[in-house]
């Protein structure tokens, strides 16, 4: 069975059996989902069901993705990009468009696994 790097707009249910499973493979968690009030996406990240801390230098990747999609948002959106937070083990994003949601959900997993053995 392969494994899921995100869950998108699903039932609580389905993001609690993702969970799990993702604490058994030891891969990050993580979840996105429309907003209603804004209509952009919202990321989650947790990297407690896993072995793997966020180093400085993949922070600071991380930001220049959501640097990059605040630029995005602002000029292409009608809504405006909300806010975000990152730091070593939780990544939280309110605001990406529907257009790179996909991509940064699975550059963020990918970037848990580049030294995964």
């Amino acid at each position: 069975m392969t494994s899921q790097k995100y869950l998108a707009d699903s039932k609580m249910f389905e993001y609690d059996k993702h969970y799990r499973e993702c604490q058994q493979q030891n891969k990050p968690f993580i979840k996105s989902k429309i907003n209603p009030i804004h209509g952009n996406y919202t990321i989650n990240v947790d990297l407690m069901t896993c072995n793997y801390v966020f180093s400085k230098s993949e922070q600071t990747i991380i930001e220049k993705l959501i640097h990059d999609e605040i630029l995005f948002v602002n000029s292409n959106c009608k809504n405006p990009f909300n806010d975000y937070s990152i730091d070593e083990e939780v990544i939280w994003i309110d605001g990406v468009s529907i257009t790179h949601m996909d991509k940064i959900c699975i550059g963020i997993y990918d970037l848990t696994q580049k030294y995964d053995d």
